[in-house]
């Protein structure tokens, strides 16, 4: 990874081609489930990546889970097929009504937020799903400043705009689909569109980008949301306050996010490229990143875990020819990273690394 560039990454993942039908559902699952687990973890969803991978793998609910942050997951599954069912209809350009129907997806319905004032005064507002904002949004940075969006009445010629110029410069080829995907990725963001969930919609439409040109589609993972957060800060910082200066902002004006975005790309792209070709039985994937383990040992009890969900310690034991000791301190050395749990009910072992 040292001296991994996005050239070298396409390079090797170039090589692959053409992927047999068992790795692209390899890596087709293993997306599905980091892209959304990680999308919503950044805007506050609480589910783990476990209960994540049993809800949209297997539409079960595991532990104790936030019906709201159920519901957010699964929208968020669908809202990603649909992105992915719209990127492969090459032919047919970008859309605010496909914006805005995904915006719908996501959020399913309008509801109410209601929020605390000084003196006991409780203030509410409506968030209306499918629709541009009706008020006035900004956020605090994480240095205490205050940063404005675009005002409600500006933002449907700038989503216009916006949409306009997507439409003419990937017909117009001067820009690389990676550059595409990360200028479009923060120019919509400078507008804000919507009252909630942009941040999302963002990460759907970037990978929406290099989907249309056959890119693999990546992963803006919330263990580094600090450095996505201060890549777009940095480049707020270049081209100023002004909203619409944001909304029409050129190449080279988002310097700091667009190398954020192709070492990005560059990673993720890498990393499909290790989980489809290297042959190690000791190396599984968690949450996007690559687990080395020291001992053959975690690989015999994971695939007896993976295999047989009911095996008792005992049974372990027959079937790894491990101690029970040994075997006590592997488990509590994978339950504690989270890479397997044991229900609660019916004491089956669940495996979340994968291979």
């Amino acid at each position: 990874m040292k001296y991994l560039n996005l050239k070298k990454a396409l390079a090797a993942w170039q090589a692959l081609q053409p992927l047999s039908e068992k790795d692209r559902e390899r890596l087709s699952r293993r997306f599905t489930v980091d892209f959304n687990y990680n999308s919503n973890h950044i805007e506050g969803n609480t589910l783990t990546y476990g209960q994540t991978e049993i809800l949209l793998l297997f539409g079960k609910v595991i532990g104790e889970a936030d019906a709201r942050d159920v519901q957010e997951m699964t929208a968020s599954h669908v809202g990603l097929k649909m992105m992915t069912e719209e990127a492969a209809v090459k032919e047919m350009p970008l859309t605010q009504n496909f914006i805005r129907s995904l915006h719908k997806t996501l959020l399913r319905e309008n509801y109410t937020v209601y929020r605390d004032l000084p003196g006991g005064i409780q203030t509410s507002y409506v968030i209306h799903a499918g629709q541009y904002k009706t008020r006035p949004n900004s956020v605090i940075t994480r240095y205490g400043d205050r940063f404005e969006y675009a005002s409600p009445e500006e933002t449907p010629r700038l989503m216009a705009d916006l949409v306009d110029w997507y439409n003419d410069t990937e017909q117009a080829g001067k820009l690389s689909p990676v550059e595409l995907a990360a200028l479009f990725h923060y120019r919509y963001i400078r507008i804000h569109p919507f009252e909630d969930g942009n941040g999302r919609i963002a990460r759907l439409l970037a990978n929406f980008i290099l989907a249309r040109h056959d890119y693999p589609m990546i992963v803006v993972r919330s263990r580094k949301k600090s450095d996505y957060l201060e890549a777009l800060h940095q480049t707020d910082l270049e081209i100023g306050p002004v909203p619409a200066d944001g909304a029409h902002a050129d190449i080279k004006d988002i310097r700091p996010f667009l190398k954020y975005f192709n070492h990005l790309v560059a990673t993720e792209i890498y990393n499909d490229v290790l989980f489809v070709s290297e042959k190690n039985e000791n190396v599984w994937w968690y949450d996007g990143e690559r687990i080395v383990f020291r001992t053959s040992n975690y690989t015999k009890l994971l695939n007896a875990m993976r295999t047989q969900p009911s095996l008792t310690l005992a049974d372990m034991k027959e079937e790894t020819g491990i101690s029970v000791t040994a075997i006590q301190k592997l488990l509590n050395q994978l339950i504690s990273k989270k890479y397997v749990e044991r229900g609660e009910r019916n004491g089956r072992w669940r495996v979340f690394v994968t291979q």
